[in-house]
């Protein structure tokens, strides 16, 4: 009792509208859950390569980033958020549908590449309802339940795609996520309450930007945010891996390390995701309170010694327990870097500019699901192992590190 009680006090402590986006981002994430971790086995089945599943992430981000771009303009001249969310939802919809009867390698690029519609869409979206819901001086906060949230949904989705696995019904994950968009859908069914993007902080930098922007402003903001970029690439471009390549790392097999059947794997993806939604809410809380000079630091050097072991398991013949120990790192390197990347971009970008800026920043995971998939299938089919993969990646970490001491010069 007394706990119940204490969570929901802990819940009401947040505005009703951030816990309404909240709840959005919880139903989406578990939708998301299954397709992201499991899309690269259910091709796999059809005897796809790792470089023919791969292309299929690219397609996704290449629409992704037009659809990026898109809702980054349409969030800075709009006074809501519920319309591009709506839009995401029913292109999620319909690249479930079409990914959930595809049976060749066409029918899933074309399912792939509204599935990275709706992800364009989505993120710039929710992200900036996130800052806008929350009170102000404590997004960093909002952003902390946001990713829990998400840690949370995604876990479930997974789970639930394991029993699918389990069950021997892979394909039904995309049923799933039909059903969670729907439930999104109905959220927002209800306007929220704080629709305008420009109340309060945002209104009066909001005139100008609005009358005046252009492509000169779009390359000033890149330039001025270039560092927090170039880190998000990797960082992004690690969770892409977290969520692709090490699936086919897992199904192929290492040097030494035996090839695991899809349920073993489906147990790893769930661990990873455990450990994610565990850590998410109180390393975002502590380091609410920290820079994000701070955050970032500690989240590239957990990402790096997570990948090194990665890397070091494909020489092993018990490889298995060396990925155990090596996604606790990559675990609490992603959970540091989720809230505090988008934490920086909403502190240093321009207030009235914020929906163009996160726009930009989403394409990072664009660019990361255009490179690092294709360029990890090309690496498997290749060498017969992931192992170069992560070994590539922790050495991109020791040379991005530096770039974390330059966000407090870059603020505008």
């Amino acid at each position: 009792m007394k706990t119940t009680k204490a969570l929901s006090q802990w819940w009401l402590q947040f505005p009703a509208e951030l816990r309404k986006i909240t709840i959005c981002r919880f139903f989406a994430s578990i939708g998301a859950g299954g397709v992201i971790y499991f899309t690269s086995l259910v091709f796999n089945n059809l005897s796809f390569s790792a470089t023919e599943i791969g292309v299929g992430f690219c397609f996704a981000a290449t629409s992704g980033t037009l659809a990026r771009l898109t809702a980054g303009f349409w969030l800075d001249k709009s006074k809501s958020f519920s319309s591009p969310l709506k839009t995401a939802a029913l292109l999620a919809i319909t690249a479930d549908l079409l990914l959930f009867s595809a049976e060749t390698h066409n029918d899933y690029l074309l399912g792939e590449l509204f599935l990275g519609g709706a992800a364009g869409f989505y993120w710039p979206s929710i992200e900036l309802a996130i800052a806008k819901c929350s009170k102000y001086g404590s997004s960093a906060k909002g952003f902390a339940l946001a990713r829990s949230a998400d840690a949370l949904g995604i876990s479930i989705g997974a789970l639930l795609g394991l029993l699918l696995v389990e069950l021997n019904h892979i394909r039904l994950i995309y049923m799933v996520e039909i059903i969670c968009m729907l439930i999104l859908l109905i959220i927002l069914k209800d306007n929220f309450k704080s629709q305008s993007l420009y109340e309060g902080e945002y209104q009066a930098d909001n005139i100008s930007t609005i009358n005046n922007f252009s492509l000169y402003k779009i390359l000033n903001l890149i330039k001025n945010l270039y560092p927090i970029f170039l880190i998000s690439i990797l960082s992004t471009g690690i969770l892409s891996l977290m969520q692709i390549g090490l699936q086919l790392d897992l199904v192929k097999g290492g040097i030494y390390r035996p090839r695991f059947n899809e349920s073993i794997i489906g147990w790893i993806v769930s661990y990873k995701l455990i450990l994610l939604l565990i850590m998410q809410w109180p390393i975002g809380k502590w380091l609410s309170e920290k820079s994000v000079n701070y955050g970032l630091k500690l989240s590239n050097i957990s990402l790096l010694a997570g990948c090194l072991l990665l890397g070091l398991s494909s020489m092993s013949y018990n490889g298995l327990y060396i990925i155990i120990i090596g996604l606790i790192p990559l675990s609490a390197g992603i959970a540091m870097f989720l809230p505090t990347a988008t934490q920086a971009i909403v502190e240093i970008s321009p207030k009235g500019s914020r929906g163009i800026a996160l726009s930009i920043y989403s394409q990072c995971f664009g660019i990361s699901f255009l490179v690092f998939p294709i360029l990890a299938g090309k690496i498997i089919d290749t060498q017969g192992n992931g192992m170069l993969i992560w070994i590539l990646i922790s050495i991109c970490c020791v040379f991005v590190y530096p770039l974390t001491n330059r966000l407090s010069i870059s603020k505008l």
